[in-house]
């Protein structure tokens, strides 16, 4: 009996602990620039080693730090997986006649358990923040390059718009633009030597300003073209 209990203890830590890998690297992924939904399923897909589509995996093979972080998921995926077939292979064979069907039992509700301890949301929220104060601090995700970080190589781009005295936009407030509608953003606006980081709606565009602006080159094109 204590042999079961050894076993059916140490798989359920072994999973407890692959489930607290599998959101830690969805995380670290998140902060490489990838979405929360693709992070998550990229992360569990390279943990139980399933693979994902030839689109997805260019995601992951372009980008050296994805590179690292699903190459660690894989050794330790499979190091958990076996442990995980170990364990409980050894809790069926330490088991006898009627309490084999006990055991399996006992373990399918500590899975049970385990699983509401890991996705209780109060204690995603502590691990999450957790997880990413620790990157943070750590020199792999203080820095992104620009172009990465834009996706400038995906169809987006920054421009600088200089306002002559002949331009249409002289006097307007930048809400009257309505560039977020057209998922333009003006990142920041250079006056007379001096910087407006972030503008807010109301700013009035004046004569000689020049607007640094982010947003699909198309549009950027279209519209100050």
């Amino acid at each position: 009996m204590a042999g079961f209990f050894y076993f059916s203890f140490t798989t359920l830590l072994v999973i407890f602990i692959s489930f607290l890998i599998v959101r830690g690297a969805s995380i670290a992924l998140m902060l490489t620039g990838l979405d929360q939904k693709r992070s998550r399923f990229q992360a569990l897909s390279a943990f139980t080693g399933t693979g994902f589509t030839t689109k997805e995996a260019e995601l992951i093979v372009n980008n050296p730090r994805r590179r690292r972080i699903i190459t660690w998921l894989m050794i330790l995926g499979n190091a958990g997986i076996v442990t995980v077939i170990v364990t409980m292979t050894s809790t069926v064979v330490v088991s006898e006649g009627i309490q084999i069907p006990i055991n399996v039992i006992i373990i399918l509700v500590g899975i049970m358990v385990v699983y509401k301890i890991a996705t209780h949301a109060g204690f995603l929220q502590k691990w999450d923040v957790f997880i990413e104060d620790r990157l943070l601090k750590t020199t792999q995700f203080e820095e992104e390059a620009t172009e990465r970080l834009l996706h400038l190589l995906e169809g987006y781009g920054l421009i600088r718009v200089i306002i002559n005295d002949e331009s249409s936009f002289v006097g307007t407030p930048l809400n009257e633009l309505k560039l977020s509608e057209k998922n333009l953003l003006i990142l920041g606006i250079e006056r007379s030597g001096d910087w407006i980081p972030v503008p807010s709606s109301d700013v009035i565009i004046k004569e000689k300003d020049r607007h640094v602006v982010y947003g699909p080159l198309n549009l950027l094109k279209s519209t100050f073209g």
